[in-house]
């Protein structure tokens, strides 16, 4: 059984006042840990950014705005295309501002990814194995 699903979407980030831009976001998921979906966002073979994201709040994103903190997605629909957006807060500023950065991802490629996630571990039966995760710990690992 395969316990790994990767899909490599074009997707346009936004930052600050600027327009958008494309660049790459690879998102992956391994049953080694369930509730987790790890982007990286990169561009000319270097890397942006890299989010660990909750996969359950990924999918309620596609169909309603989620998050309160750092990471925010919410549905945006430009007419026939339907977009998921990705928002990302940086640290406050002094000023009280704080850097935010915006992703636009094709909505239907993301379900497909979370289809495929949801082949490995269906949602309710994740797992976390806290004895191997204590072991690892322990062995400084």
């Amino acid at each position: 059984m395969n316990n790994l699903v990767h899909k490599t979407l074009v997707v346009q980030l936004q930052a600050g006042a600027a327009d958008r831009f494309p660049v790459l976001a690879h998102f992956s998921y391994e049953a080694d840990d369930p509730f987790a979906v790890t982007v990286v966002f990169s561009h000319d073979g270097r890397v942006l950014a890299r989010w660990k994201l909750d996969r359950e709040m990924l999918g309620e994103g596609l169909s309603r705005p989620v998050g309160l903190g750092d990471v925010r997605f919410r549905p945006v629909s430009n007419g026939p295309w339907q977009e998921l957006c990705m928002e990302f807060y940086g640290s406050p500023h002094p000023d009280g501002g704080r850097h935010h950065a915006a992703v636009f991802v094709w909505a239907p490629g993301v379900a497909a990814f979370l289809r495929e996630t949801r082949e490995i571990v269906a949602p309710g039966e994740e797992q976390v194995r806290v004895d191997d995760f204590l072991a690892e710990v322990i062995a400084g690992g």
